[in-house]
């Protein structure tokens, strides 16, 4: 059949077998690819021989799916983290470990129970202290490693709007891609990263700063504690992770110094190339740099210690907006209906569930999934109007009733004079 010729994989061990084919090659050493890959030699060496004889199937995990022999009963689990709870709260992993096995009889490793408190919010992690910081040198391979930023500069010099760039550059070789864009922010992120990989494909990671695009300033929620997230993520960091680039995080503009140096090239040598040009709009300049920037590349590259290109090719028909979009959850009602940004969307199928992911993609569409399905949908424009018609008969009119002349009420009580009939007997006489 057909199906059985389908190897599926994540984009971590596309990762892997991109790397371990560069291997059989001979473009890259072993230990070039340990470091790409955060593995051991002798683990690279596995790998190789695994696809030698299984194919492109050998870099995927012979355990997915099952259950870990080794994985302690979950009833365990229980029993020791409410007695850690009662008993050791504040100890560490690994005086709690000693604790429970001389007191309770428990025998685990402290760093099983490590992963136990962090994943039941008990334990938090402790950021460790830097070493001494060192002149950094370049990464060997093209695609190992992008900076990324954006400029805010008078790039038109007054001939148009106000733009931001949004460059890349590669750590091993210079090579410069970059667009214009009205602001920085996350869908122009999302848009110029998407057109960095199908120039060149996906890299293995991606040095940005920490502005509140790229590292999200938010603090966690109690229910993402509760889930075991160490902090939160903004809506590219969490793109990024979802595609399998690692993001490194710079604490300083020296560190990502490239991409800083870059920013000054180009608004000396390009702000004079569009001068000349008469570039005035966005659409002008960012069709300018198609041109552009493979002179500059030419000119200005450098030659990687290892001339092996490791960017990730994504194979054909998949779907980068799916990851390279805004996602924000949201509950289904009872009338099937979900609120996002003011408006009312009525969903089309009936949910057995009440929880549905909200996409905004960068070219302006929206798509509401549950899982991996894609749910249809209409916006509701308006309600349907109560009946505010006039009642079919009319109320009546109370009206005020005058007495006569004679009625009782005008008559004095017995024994007392009518005021009225007394002025007007002393007017007669």
């Amino acid at each position: 059949m057909v199906g059985k010729d389908i190897i599926r994989m994540s984009l971590r061990e596309l990762r892997r077998l991109k790397t371990v084919h560069e291997v059989r090659k001979k473009h890259i050493t072993q230990k070039a690819a340990a470091s790409m890959l955060c593995l051991s030699e002798r683990q690279v060496r596995r790998l190789v021989m695994a696809v030698k004889k299984e194919g492109d199937a050998g870099v995927v995990h012979k355990s997915r799916g099952r259950r870990s022999n080794r994985k302690k009963p979950d009833k365990m689990r229980s029993k020791v983290l409410s007695l850690y709870n009662k008993r050791y709260k504040g100890f560490g992993p690994t005086l709690a470990t000693e604790k429970l096995f001389e007191r309770d009889g428990f025998k685990l490793s402290d760093e099983t129970l490590r992963q136990w408190l962090l994943e039941a919010g008990l334990w938090v992690k402790r950021r460790k202290r830097s070493g001494h910081k060192q002149w950094r040198e370049r990464k060997e391979c093209f695609g190992e490693m992008a900076q990324m930023d954006g400029s805010h500069h008078d790039w038109l010099e007054g001939r148009g709007p106000d733009l931001v760039i949004m460059g890349y550059i590669d750590d091993a070789t210079n090579t410069v891609y970059a667009r214009f864009y009205d602001y920085e922010g996350t869908v122009p992120a999302m848009d110029s990263f998407k057109g960095y990989i199908k120039k060149h494909g996906l890299p293995m990671s991606l040095y940005l700063d920490r502005h509140a695009t790229y590292k999200s300033k938010k603090k966690l929620t109690a229910e993402e504690e509760l889930a075991g997230l160490e902090e939160p993520m903004s809506q590219f960091e969490r793109a990024l992770k979802e595609l399998g680039v690692e993001v490194i995080h710079a604490y300083s503009p020296q560190a990502k110094g490239r991409i800083e140096r870059l920013f000054g090239t180009l608004q000396d040598r390009l702000v004079k190339e569009m001068r000349l040009r008469g570039i005035n709009t966005k659409e002008q300049a960012n069709e300018f740099l198609k041109s552009y920037l493979p002179v500059y590349n030419k000119k200005f590259r450098v030659r990687a210690a290892n001339e092996t290109n490791v960017h990730v090719k994504l194979p054909r028909g998949f779907d980068l907006d799916k990851y390279l979009c805004i996602k924000t959850g949201r509950t289904v009602r009872n009338d099937n209906t979900i609120s996002y940004k003011g408006k009312l969307y009525q969903i089309e199928a009936m949910l057995k569930v009440k929880n549905v992911s909200v996409q905004e993609r960068v070219n302006g569409t929206m798509r509401i999934t549950c899982g991996n399905t894609v749910l249809g949908y209409h916006e509701i424009t308006g309600r349907p109007e109560r009946n505010c018609q006039p009642p079919s008969h009319r109320p009546q009119i109370r009206k005020h009733n005058i007495p006569s002349e004679n009625h009782p009420w005008r008559k004095p009580l017995k024994g007392q004079r009518h005021p009225l009939r007394d002025a007007s007997e002393n007017s007669t006489q």
